[in-house]
C-alpha cells in the first residue's frame, strides 16, 4: 500500500522543538573523573552531582521514575562496550490506547533528528570522499537557487555544523505541502544571523543537504540511504516510510482527536509535509539497528573490522570539534554530531568532551564515546500521548550510569597533573617551602585557564583557599598572566593588567608591547617568596609560554625567589624530537634557547633544561605528573582539553601547529579566523581554487598526511579578513608518521615553487630561526634533503636533554611492542 502523501494530515507545528533548553553544561573537566574509574572517582562524583549512579543497576530506577512522572510512556535502552552489548532492555508501555501494549525490545521508533547524523551527514561525507564536493565550497556552487537572499557564501561545512545562520525551520503557518515547495522556501530563506558567526540549530540546513545529496547522486534520499548506508551496514529495520507490516511494532508519536494513534507517519511537521523523506527527519528504526550502527562506527574508529561506509580519516574529520563562540557560550560541534552544546544532555556527567551524539525531538538519543569504546542508545516516544516532554535529566542519568558501569569494567588511563599531585600530597612541598621561610610563604602564580585540577577548580582558587587552609602562613598575593591574558581569550598585543574577579587578586600582565613588559620585574619578585607556574604548553619552541618560564628563571636567579612548576603533558608526546635547532645568539620571545622546534619535553623538563644548560641556577622545584609516559599524546592521558590559547582548540590543531605555525609568519593564512584554525593553508592569491597546490603536495607522497583543496574566508582580526582564500586543508591520517617541521617546509617549498615571488618565503625566518635551513629553502633545495641534514644534529640535543628528563624514556616492554613503527625506531 502506498501512502497518499497529498492527503497527509498537517500536524500543528513543533516549531519550538529546536529551541528546547537543556541543563546547564556540566564542566567538562569531569572527563578526568571518568578516566580514573576508581573508588576515588565515584567519591568525587558523589560530591559534585545530585544524582549518582552505581552502574547498570541504576538504569531501572531512572526509567521507572521517568515513566512515573509521565515524561515518557516507555523506552528501549541499549548500551554497548568493547564490541559487545552490555545492556538491552525495554521499559513501560509502547501504547496506552485502545489497548495497553508493553514496550518491547524490537519496537520501531520515529527517530526524528537522528536522521541528520545517521543518514544525511554521512551521505554528504561519502560524496566528499569520492570528490563530488568539497566541504568549504559554497552550497550555491551545486544548488544555484540556494544562493539568493544573502546565502551565496554559505558553505556545506556551515550547514553541517549549524553555523549557516539559517532559521530553525521553514515557516509552517500556511498549509503548503510537497518537497519542491519545501525546497523553494528553503532556497528563498534569508539568514537570521551572519553565516559563520554563531551556532543556530536549523532543520533547514539538513533539508538543503539532502537536496545536495539527491542532486549529486541522482537518487532520492531514501534510495541513496538504502543503497549506500543501510545495506552495507546490514540494517534491515531502518528506513524512511515504514511498510505496513511494521505498523504493529511502531511506537505511536501522537494521539489523534478521535482516539486513534499515529504510528507510521513521521512526527516532524516539515518532514511530513515533504512526504516523509527529508534530511532533517523521517527515519524509523529499532534500538538494535541503531546499536549495530554505533558499533560499526566505533569499530571503524578503533581500527577493528567494520562495514561502516566511511573511511577512518573521514569519520575522524566528522567528529573533530569545531569551536563556535556565540551568545555568551562556547559550543563544540562536529560535522553533524553534537559534542558540547545546549543539546548535550545524553553525554551525562561522566563521558568526556570528545564523545559525541545527537538527540531526536520524539525522545530518541544516541551517544558514542570512543575513549571508552562505548555507546548509549535511548529510544522513547516521549511526544506521546500529550506532546513533547523534557527528557534531559533522564538522558543524562542513563548515560551517567552507563559511564560508571563501563569505568568499573575497564579502568582507563589516568594522568594526574602537577596540581593534582600537589593536592594529593596535601601541599607538602609548599609546607616545606613555608618552613624554610620562617613559617611565612608569599606566593605569586603564573597561570591561565589551563590551570585547573581534576575537579575543574582553578589553580588560583585552590591555592588561595585550600592550600592556604592547610599550610599556615601561605598567602597568594598576586597572579601573573602570559600571552592571551588570564582568561586565555585575547589574541592581541598590549594586554593590560587587571583584577581577577574570582579571587580579587591583582593580575600582572606579562604581554605588554615591549620586551620589558613581557618579563617579571625584579622588584615584584622580591616581594614574593615563591612563584607557582601552572600552564599547559604546546610542545613547540616558538610557543611563548616556554620563553616566559625562562624569563621567570632568569629573574629568580637574581632575587632568590623559589619557582615551583606544576607539570603538565607535552600534548605532542615526549618521544618525537623534530626540526632544526634554532641559531645560537638569536634568542627572542619565540626562541628561548637553541633547541629543536619540537623538543619532546614537558614544560617542567624544559624549565630544568633552561636552568641547567643556561647556567641560571634559579631555585626550581618541579612537581611532576603521575602516570604520564613519554609516548602519550594528550588525548591518551584522560585529561580534558582546555584551550591553551584561543586558536589551539583541539589536539588536532595542536598536532598540526608545529607545521602550520612555522609558516604563519609568511603572507598566508593558516585558518585563524575560521572554525578550524591550524587546519588550512591559503591566500587570496592562490590560483585554481587550491587544486594545483593540493595536487603538488599529494604528489610528494608525504607519510601520514594528505591534502584537499579548500576555500575559506577568515574573520577579523586575522590575516586576509573577509577575503576569500583558496588553498588546502591538511588532513593527518597517521600522526606518528609525520615529521611536522618538515611538513611546514614542504608546504612553504610548494608555495614558492607554484607561485614564485607572490609567496614571501623569507618571512618564515621569524619562527624558523635557522638561516642555514632558510637559505637552502630559498635556493630551491628539496625539503627532504634539508630535513635529513638537520636530523643528524638532533642526536646531540637528545643526549644533552637526558639529565633533565623526569619521565622514563622507555615505556614498559609489553607496551613498546604496541607503539607505531615510527616510535619503535626511536
Amino acid at each position: 500500500m502506498r501512502l497518499d502523501r497529498s492527503a497527509m494530515p498537517v500536524a500543528r507545528s513543533n516549531h519550538g522543538r529546536n529551541r528546547r533548553r537543556h541543563l546547564p553544561r556540566i564542566l567538562f573537566w569531569f572527563a578526568a573523573l571518568f578516566a580514573a574509574a576508581t573508588l576515588e572517582t565515584a567519591t568525587l562524583h558523589a560530591q559534585t552531582s545530585q544524582t549518582s549512579c552505581s552502574g547498570l543497576s541504576g538504569i531501572d530506577p531512572v526509567l521507572d521514575a521517568g515513566i512515573a512522572a509521565k515524561k515518557l510512556p516507555g523506552a528501549v535502552v541499549v548500551i554497548g562496550h568493547g564490541g559487545k552489548v552490555l545492556f538491552h532492555r525495554a521499559y513501560g508501555m509502547r501504547s496506552l490506547t485502545p489497548a495497553r501494549e508493553p514496550m518491547t525490545e524490537d519496537t520501531v521508533f520515529d527517530v526524528a533528528s537522528l536522521t541528520k547524523v545517521l543518514i544525511t551527514a554521512p551521505a554528504v561525507l561519502q560524496l566528499y570522499e569520492i570528490g563530488l564536493l568539497h566541504l568549504d565550497d559554497p552550497v550555491a556552487r551545486y544548488l544555484p537557487a540556494f544562493g539568493s537572499n544573502g546565502k551565496s557564501r554559505i558553505t556545506i561545512r556551515q550547514l553541517l555544523t549549524h553555523t549557516s545562520g539559517l532559521a530553525a525551520d521553514l515557516p509552517l503557518e500556511d498549509p503548503w505541502s510537497g518537497k519542491q515547495e519545501a525546497l523553494r522556501r528553503a532556497y528563498a530563506s534569508a539568514p537570521v544571523s551572519a553565516p559563520g558567526s554563531e551556532f543556530r540549530y536549523s532543520d533547514i540546513n539538513y533539508i538543503v543537504l539532502a537536496a545536495l545529496v539527491e542532486k549529486l547522486s541522482s537518487l532520492s534520499l531514501d534510495a541513496y540511504a538504502e543503497r549506500y548506508i543501510l545495506q552495507p551496514l546490514g540494517l534491515r529495520e531502518t528506513r524512511f516510510l515504514p511498510p505496513p507490516d511494521w505498523q504493529a511494532r511502531i511506537a505511536p508519536t501522537q494521539r489523534e482527536a478521535a482516539g486513534t494513534e499515529e504510528r507510521s507517519l513521521v512526527n516532524d511537521p516539515t518532514a511530513r509535509r515533504m512526504g516523509g523523506v527529508a534530511g532533517n527527519a523521517g527515519l524509523f528504526s529499532t534500538a538494535s539497528d541503531i546499536s549495530a550502527y554505533a558499533q560499526s562506527l566505533l569499530d571503524r574508529l578503533q581500527g577493528r573490522p567494520s562495514r561502516f561506509p566511511l573511511l577512518p580519516s573521514t569519520l575522524k574529520l566528522m567528529i573533530t570539534p569545531v569551536r563556535i563562540e556565540s551568545r555568551g557560550r562556547t559550543t563544540l560541534h562536529g560535522l553533524g554530531w553534537d559534542i558540547d552544546s545546549v543539546y548535550s544532555s545524553p553525554r551525562g556527567r561522566l563521558f568526556p568532551v570528545g564523545s559525541f551524539g545527537h538527540t531526536g525531538y520524539t525522545g530518541t538519543s544516541l551517544w558514542i564515546d570512543p575513549a571508552s569504546d562505548t555507546y548509549v542508545v535511548l529510544l522513547a516516544n516521549a511526544v506521546y500521548p500529550n506532546g513533547h516532554t523534557d527528557l534531559r535529566e533522564v538522558r543524562s542519568d542513563v548515560a551517567t550510569c552507563a559511564a560508571a558501569a563501563v569505568a568499573a569494567l575497564s579502568p582507563a588511563k589516568r594522568v594526574l597533573a602537577g596540581i593534582d599531585v600537589l593536592e594529593k600530597d596535601h601541599f607538602a612541598e609548599l609546607a616545606e617551602l613555608a618552613a624554610r621561610h620562617g613559617g611565612r610563604l608569599r606566593l605569586g602564580l603564573l597561570t591561565n585557564p589551563t590551570g585547573v585540577d581534576a575537579l575543574g577548580r582553578r589553580t588560583p582558587e585552590v591555592l588561595a583557599r585550600e592550600a592556604a587552609a592547610q599550610v599556615p602562613g601561605l598567602e597568594l598575593k598576586m597572579l601573573f598572566s602570559p600571552e592571551h591574558g588570564i582568561n586565555g581569550e585575547l589574541d592581541r598585543e598590549g594586554i593590560a593588567s587587571s583584577t581577577d574577579p574570582a579571587t580579587g587578586l591583582p593580575v600582572i600582565s606579562l604581554y605588554g608591547a615591549t620586551d620589558a613588559q613581557r618579563r617579571p620585574s625584579l622588584e615584584t619578585l622580591r616581594q614574593l617568596d615563591g612563584v607557582v607556574i601552572d600552564l599547559q604548553d604546546a610542545g613547540v619552541r616558538f610557543y611563548t609560554y616556554e620563553t616566559l618560564v625562562r624569563y621567570f628563571l632568569e629573574a629568580a636567579s637574581q632575587t632568590g625567589t623559589e619557582i615551583i612548576l606544576l607539570d603538565r603533558p607535552n600534548p605532542l608526546n615526549g618521544v618525537l624530537v623534530q626540526g632544526p635547532l634554532s641559531d645560537p645568539g638569536r634568542e627572542s620571545y619565540v626562541n628561548a634557547m637553541p633547541i629543536p622546534e619540537r623538543h619532546g619535553m614537558t614544560l617542567g623538563e624544559l624549565a630544568r633544561y633552561f636552568n641547567g644548560e643556561g647556567k641560571l641556577g634559579a631555585p626550581l622545584t618541579v612537581i611532576p605528573m603521575s602516570g604520564w609516559q613519554r609516548e602519550d599524546w594528550f588525548d591518551q592521558t584522560g585529561l580534558p582539553w582546555v584551550n591553551p590559547s584561543p586558536n589551539l582548540r583541539s589536539v588536532a590543531a595542536a598536532t598540526l601547529y608545529p607545521a602550520l605555525g612555522l609558516i604563519e609568519s609568511t603572507n598566508i593564512s593558516v585558518g585563524r579566523g575560521t572554525g578550524t584554525p591550524f587546519a588550512y593553508v591559503g591566500a587570496p592569491w592562490i590560483e585554481t581554487g587550491g587544486a594545483d597546490l593540493a595536487r603538488y603536495l599529494n604528489a610528494r607522497s608525504l607519510p601520514g598526511v594528505r591534502f584537499e583543496r579548500v576555500s575559506f574566508t577568515p574573520q577579523p582580526p586575522y590575516p586576509f579578513a573577509n577575503q576569500l582564500c583558496a588553498g588546502v586543508r591538511v588532513l593527518v591520517t597517521e600522526r606518528d608518521a609525520v615529521d611536522m617541521p618538515e611538513l611546514g617546509l614542504e608546504i612553504a617549498s610548494a608555495l614558492r615553487h607554484l607561485y614564485g615571488s607572490r609567496y614571501d618565503l623569507v618571512k618564515m625566518d621569524r619562527l624558523l630561526v635557522n638561516r642555514g635551513v632558510l637559505n637552502a629553502l630559498v635556493a630551491g633545495e628539496d625539503p627532504r634533503r634539508i630535513a635529513a641534514e638537520w636530523s643528524r644534529s638532533l642526536a646531540a640535543f637528545e643526549q644533552a636533554r637526558r639529565p633533565y628528563l623526569l619521565y622514563s624514556e622507555q615505556p614498559p616492554q609489553e607496551d613498546r611492542r604496541k607503539l607505531p613503527k615510527t616510535l619503535r625506531r626511536r
